[in-house]
Order: structure tokens, then C-alpha cells, then sequence
């Protein structure tokens, strides 16, 4: 068995990365000013400085639903061909549905989706709030 397409392949998709790196750099005007270079967040002009630590729920909460939303993502092709798959599709589907229900009921359990939590709280995630 001959990997030499799989190479090329590879070859061929790191060049064309490179290209566009190159072309881009070649053809983008490079005038870098204070306006340009200042932190813009959503219109707003920032106070104060701008490396702060965020709490770490925000992220938390940001990957968990991150993660159902991807599993919900697998129903759709499930349920366009489930009388095609028969019974044991829809066993298979249950399955992975109760699964998605216990991981959500331990997230909800250890307080993960509150915004906010009173202060020494020991219910929680295992990520302690930052002080």
C-alpha cells in the first residue's frame, strides 16, 4: 500500500496554507496605529486594565454548553432515518439521550449552571471561585 497520495495530499494543503499566509502578508496594508492597536470590545471603550482575570464559571458554562449542544446535534441525522434503523436505532438513541440526561442532572447537581453562587458555598464545581 502507497502512502504518496496521503503525502501529496498533505504537501499540497500545507502549501496552500503557506500561499495565504504569504499573499497576505504581501498584499495587506501594514499600518499599525494607536486606534487600531487599542483593546475594542463590542463599541465599548475599555476602563481601567484590560488583563484582568475572569471568573472561570463564565468558561465552565460556556463549555457545557458547548458539549450538549453538540450531542443535541447528533439527533437530527437519527431522526431523519429512524423508521429506516428500526427498534434498535431507537434503543441506541434512548441510551444515548439518558446518558446526556444523567451528565446534565451532575452539572446541574454540583451547581455549574448558576451564574451566581453566594460565597462559601460548598456545593460547586470543583472550581473554586476566584477571590
Amino acid at each position: 500500500m502507497s502512502f504518496t497520495p496521503i503525502l501529496l495530499f498533505f504537501i499540497g494543503g500545507a502549501g496552500v496554507v503557506f500561499a495565504a499566509i504569504f499573499f497576505s502578508r504581501l498584499l495587506a496594508p501594514q499600518n499599525p496605529n494607536p486606534v487600531k492597536n487599542s483593546t475594542y470590545e463590542c463599541g465599548e471603550e475599555t476602563k481601567g486594565v484590560t488583563w484582568i482575570r475572569f471568573n472561570s464559571r463564565f468558561y465552565i458554562v460556556a463549555l457545557i454548553f458547548l458539549i450538549f449542544d453538540v450531542e443535541v446535534l447528533f439527533l437530527y441525522p437519527w431522526a431523519v432515518v429512524l423508521r429506516e434503523l428500526g427498534l434498535f436505532a431507537w434503543v441506541d438513541m434512548a441510551i444515548f439521550i439518558v446518558i446526556l440526561g444523567v451528565g446534565l442532572a451532575y452539572v446541574w447537581g454540583k451547581g455549574d449552571l448558576e451564574w451566581v453562587r453566594p460565597r462559601g458555598s460548598s456545593a460547586g464545581s470543583a472550581v473554586e471561585e476566584e477571590k
